[in-house]
């Protein structure tokens, strides 16, 4: 099946990524959120992103203006009914994804590929809440979704080979490299990653090594880009606990149980970059050194 028309649920910092990466490889995109809000900032920060591209020479403001042409902003669930993949980008949440898909069986046509770009919950368990669980599919993309050339496909028990085909199509002419996984929790990339980042949260708790010292130590000592706590305040700390969280309910074991100081932390409203403070400070953007409820040291004053 050709497809052209694609329908982004979620507005959010992979939503608007997928929107901008599809709108630059020629699809034509509905961009939809509950929050026209978030619907308009969204489209100002693709605009803004695609306008820095021009500035440096990879994009001519004729493109930007065709690549703009082909998006459009909706906060109605309506606005799929002419899409040919909706691609579900909201917050990993089994009940909430349900909820999207049930809605959406009503309004789509009975071609449309339902894609979900879960990093963690079953495709069949999502597939089972629609009358077409043989055209649900996972599009597991990385942040930020224009630089990240990864996809991860992944198929549930009922999921057909011709949808893993035309999703497979629609990442290569995003410029994506396509892996495919089995239907199982965290799939390829988190259920090895996510475990070591909950690792390295559980090292900092027992006092082993210092923000500091875990992060340069896996930089320097693995050649890794990121620390694994700066990677985590990254990804967003609550998003690392509810992940682990589906691992350890879902497969039962000991090493899959989240942290004790990665849910003090979520508690304490410190989730990373995106709040301003997780277990770096930032602003703007910028680390701006270790949160420093990190390296407090508490003690009770002495009575006279």
């Amino acid at each position: 099946m050709a497809i052209q028309n694609i329908f982004v649920v979620g507005a959010g910092l992979m939503g608007s990524g997928i929107a901008q990466t599809a709108i630059t490889s020629g699809y034509n995109v509905v961009l939809n959120d509950q929050r026209q809000e978030a619907l308009e900032r969204a489209k100002m920060g693709i605009e803004n992103r695609l306008q820095h591209m021009v500035s440096k020479g990879t994009m001519s403001e004729e493109e930007l203006k065709a690549c703009m042409a082909r998006l459009t902003i909706d906060s109605r669930m309506t606005a799929a009914k002419d899409a040919d993949l909706v691609v579900e980008a909201i917050f990993e949440d089994l009940d909430a994804k349900r909820s999207v898909f049930e809605t959406l069986e009503k309004i789509c046509k009975p071609h449309t590929i339902f894609a979900s770009n879960t990093s963690s919950i079953s495709l069949t368990a999502l597939g089972a809440a629609t009358k077409r669980p043989e055209r649900v599919v996972g599009m597991h993309f990385f942040s930020p979704v224009p630089k990240m050339k990864l996809v991860e496909v992944v198929f549930g028990l009922r999921t057909a080979q011709d949808v893993l085909d035309d999703v497979q199509e629609v990442g290569r002419r995003m410029g994506k490299t396509m892996i495919l996984a089995k239907d199982k929790p965290g799939f390829i990339v988190n259920r090895a990653l996510l475990p070591m980042l909950n690792e390295a949260v559980e090292i900092l708790d027992e006092d082993i090594g210092t923000v500091e010292d875990v992060d340069e130590g896996m930089k320097l000592g693995c050649n890794h880009p990121m620390g694994p706590l700066e990677l985590a305040d990254m990804i967003g700390l609550d998003i690392l606990l509810q992940v682990m969280q589906v691992f350890y309910e879902d497969l039962g074991d000991t090493k899959y149980r989240p942290s004790h100081l990665l849910r003090k932390m979520v508690t304490a409203g410190y989730l990373g970059r995106k709040s301003g403070a997780g277990f770096y400070l930032y602003e703007n953007g910028t680390s701006m050194g270790v949160n420093p409820v990190l390296t407090r040291e508490h003690s009770l004053g002495q009575k006279d």
